[in-house]
């Protein structure tokens, strides 16, 4: 299970992000795209870290991050059928 931070972006896209897995970013026009998206992003990065026979990082639930003026940000968990994600 991977954290997932969901806000929107300032050309009108939703932006995803997961924090535990540097520089795994996403976008959308939609949330619901976004989170597909990310989901994709999420699966390739860490089918390329085993490729490479490299760590994959631990997830951390340890803050709520609140963005925009509105707090639209939204942080919910994606469960992947990933052995490691």
């Amino acid at each position: 299970m991977r954290q997932v931070v969901i806000y929107p972006g300032e050309d009108g896209y939703w932006v995803a992000e997961c924090p535990s897995l540097p520089g795994c970013i996403s976008q959308g026009e939609t949330k619901q795209e976004a989170v597909a998206n990310i989901k994709e992003a999420i699966e390739g990065y860490v089918l390329s870290l085993e490729e490479d026979g490299l760590p994959i990082p631990d997830e951390h639930f340890e803050s709520l991050v609140h963005l925009g003026k509105r707090n639209w940000s939204y942080q919910f968990n994606l469960r992947l059928s990933l052995r490691h994600a």
